[in-house]
């Protein structure tokens, strides 16, 4: 049987651009897993890592307008958008870099014998290595920053790991491209081109987690899809860590005195956030507590008349879209449901944005109108009226986990008066970021970054953004009554890497 051709296709118009390439076949994945196995000894020099990294960031950007032009013809994203990304993907590439560079990622900590402790303690000294081989599952909403070139990537090379990723059929051009400039990146430095595997295809996913020689994986989509890799990861002879983000509501509360304070700023603001990107980012807010009474209604009237000035726009891709349209009527015929912007289609390759309203006592039972607690992907969000705190209470106690949870406080309340402590230690245990005064939309590469939190938002309680992210990929390993001479030299005395470490119980820089 002939392989199945991969083709890239516009979401504009749903017609396809070109073949980019054939659906890999299990032996292709085989190989190029292999291929992957047999190329880690080349990343173990953490100088040759840094360096690749920081020559993988210049090569995306000098091979820039290029590449923005793929991804817009693929994800109709716009080049101004796309640009903004793909910058930002050089800088978390480069921010990995230096992360290598420090080395203190590595965890190292020695302890010397100490025949006075009880029990006596031996000669220990423990750090970090690589896992192995990262299978990569691409992201469709984001074509650089959870792509090919994206974080899972980034952390998994800094670690020394070889990748090899399972593209999106969203924009297969684009990964082709971007694993060619990686591959470039690599030669550079002499680095196999097997350190960065591209393979394509439903069955080529299922193939690269099931194969024994991957060692971990990441991915960012559905919680239908990334379920289904979980428990095949799970499954294996030998289980390997899952770290997948699957689907997150984003709740937002707006006490009442924020609302009182401010309604027509924050009506805008979620207008803003929910429709950034057509709504298509995965920490878009798709609930929203708003008290009712006068207040309420001027955020709701704010809200209306943004999200009613806003026009349609295209998806990743029309499956995307039929769901979306299917997804907002379902739920507009629920009970107690208005549109006062109806989402939905806007003409065959668009959808028009909107938000539904709901009060907020529908939430807080089981019910047929469960649905309203469950993603939608796309611009479309929900805001639950209350009555009193209680009501938003008993319904947060229902919501699942979510990768952000964000409480908009009067200034009063901010400055500590009020019930503002107590709101953030109910939103906490909801998310893996709590934010107070802004919107969830914009994930900033930087160290104290999270990007995860409780199931289904993600399968791990690791981040996928941030330096913190390369810990997916590491394993601790200790060694006991060592000789010097034996001993990798990041454990040695003398400690010739100059690495920040613990050394007998004391922090040294």
């Amino acid at each position: 049987m002939a392989a199945a051709p991969v083709w890239s296709v516009d979401p504009r118009t749903g017609k396809q651009r070109e073949q980019v390439a054939v659906e890999a076949t299990a032996q292709e994945v085989d190989a190029a897993v292999r291929a992957a196995h047999d190329a880690r000894g080349a990343l173990a020099d953490r100088g040759v890592r840094a360096a690749f990294l920081r020559t993988a960031a210049e090569e995306l950007e000098a091979a820039k307008d290029g590449l923005v032009e793929t991804a817009d013809a693929e994800t109709a994203l716009g080049t101004v958008r796309l640009t903004g990304e793909l910058a930002r993907t050089c800088y978390q590439l480069r921010a990995f870099a230096d992360i290598v560079d420090e080395g203190a990622f590595l965890d190292v900590v020695i302890d010397h014998p100490d025949d006075t402790a009880t029990p006596p303690v031996p000669d220990l000294r423990r750090y970090k290595v690589p896992l192995g081989v990262v299978a990569v599952y691409s992201a469709s909403n984001f074509p650089f920053a959870f792509s090919v070139p994206g974080g899972d990537t980034a952390s998994a090379l800094a670690a020394g790991c070889p990748v090899v990723v399972k593209s999106h059929p969203d924009h297969p051009a684009l990964s082709e491209r971007v694993a060619a400039v990686l591959r470039r990146a690599a030669a550079r430095h002499d680095l196999p081109e097997a350190v960065v595997g591209l393979v394509h295809g439903f069955e080529a996913g299922i193939e690269l987690i099931k194969h024994p020689l991957v060692a971990a994986a990441g991915f960012t989509g559905s919680v239908r899809g990334g379920r289904a890799l979980f428990d095949a990861a799970a499954a294996r002879p030998v289980p390997i860590p899952f770290h997948g983000e699957l689907g997150s509501l984003n709740p937002v509360l707006v006490t009442e005195a924020a609302a009182a304070e401010r309604a027509e700023e924050i009506g805008s603001g979620l207008a803003g956030s929910m429709t950034l990107g057509v709504g298509q980012f995965c920490v878009k807010p798709g609930l929203v507590f708003a008290p009712s009474g006068d207040a309420g209604d001027r955020l709701v009237k704010s809200l209306t008349d943004t999200v009613g000035g806003t026009g349609a726009g295209v998806l990743l891709d029309h499956r995307m879209r039929d769901n979306f349209v299917a997804g907002v009527a379902e739920r507009a015929q629920l009970p107690d449901v208005e549109a006062p912007v109806a989402p939905g289609a806007g003409d065959e390759h668009t959808v028009s944005p909107g938000f539904l309203t709901v009060p907020a006592g529908r939430l807080a039972e089981e019910g047929e109108h469960d649905l309203l607690l469950e993603e939608c992907f796309g611009p479309v969000t929900v805001v639950a009226r209350y009555e009193d705190e209680a009501e938003v209470r008993s319904v947060l106690t229902r919501l699942p986990g979510n990768l952000t949870a964000t409480v908009h406080l009067s200034e009063r309340e901010a400055a500590g008066e009020g019930r503002g402590t107590e709101i953030l230690e109910e939103l906490t245990p909801l998310a893996g970021r709590v934010l107070v005064n802004a919107w969830p939309t914009g994930v900033a590469v930087a160290p104290a970054q999270h990007h995860g939190g409780p199931y289904p938002a993600t399968t791990s309680t690791s981040t996928s953004v941030g330096g913190t992210a390369i810990e997916r990929w590491l394993r601790p390993v200790a060694y006991q009554n060592t000789p010097e001479a034996l001993l990798p030299p990041e454990l040695r005395d003398d400690n010739p890497l100059g690495l920040p470490r613990r050394f007998n119980g004391r922090l040294e820089r």
